[in-house]
């Protein structure tokens, strides 16, 4: 298990390169900040790779929210929006599983 660093791009521009992920990772409500993070996973394996995303937030009727998963294909990637809202009260992490890790990055930077 690992927690993913932020990297907070700069006004000039700032290359970011891709760091590694394992099964489980987190990421520390200390790093959402007050709007929270934009993750991008980097799929470079030849497998699709199913993540998942915790979310201990509610919906507006109370209820609990859904975790969120998406599968990414073959050398493609996706971004997603993590809330501070959805870090785990106790913890206060954000769990982020892979099925694959080979070859598979991310990407983590503030939202705007």
């Amino acid at each position: 298990m690992g927690t993913y660093a932020l990297t907070t791009p700069a006004r000039g521009g700032t290359v970011i390169a891709g760091a590694a992920v394992s099964t489980s990772d987190t990421i520390p409500r200390s790093v959402l900040g007050n709007r929270g993070v934009n993750l991008e996973i980097i799929n470079g394996n030849a497998a699709t790779n199913t993540v998942t995303i915790s979310d201990d937030s509610t919906t507006a009727e109370g209820a609990p929210a859904a975790s969120i998963s998406a599968t990414i294909a073959p050398s493609t990637n996706q971004a997603f929006k993590v809330l501070p809202q959805q870090a785990n009260p106790t913890t206060g992490n954000v769990t982020i599983t892979n099925s694959v890790t080979t070859t598979v990055t991310y990407k983590l930077t503030p939202r705007g």
